[in-house]
């Protein structure tokens, strides 16, 4: 049973934009034009925030003409999710266990 979590990925989708963009492309893919009126937020800003996913292999493109379309990559946030949920388990079995002080 695997009890840790991948902290590189959690610091990648703790900044709230990314998990923003992250809950949208769960939803559809997306270019950065349909990202930057969902979240208001600058081109510039956007771009990066795509980039860091990308790197993290949150997120996979798909060239379409003069666009980039971004597609959530659903295996990488299971197995995320697998990982908190060997971790929640993990508490349930260590519920009675105290260790006593010195």
């Amino acid at each position: 049973m695997m009890t840790s979590v991948d902290t590189d990925l959690m610091r990648v989708l703790a900044d709230p934009l990314r998990l923003q963009i992250v809950t949208l492309l769960a939803k559809e893919t997306l270019c950065s034009t349909h990202l930057i009126e969902e979240t208001g937020a600058k081109q510039t800003n956007v771009s990066n925030h795509l980039r860091v996913l990308r790197e993290a292999g949150v997120v996979e493109t798909e060239p379409c003409g003069r666009y980039t379309y971004y597609r959530l990559k659903p295996d990488v946030i299971a197995q995320l999710a697998g990982q908190f949920a060997d971790l929640a388990e993990s508490a349930r079995n260590a519920a009675d266990n105290k260790r006593a002080c010195p």
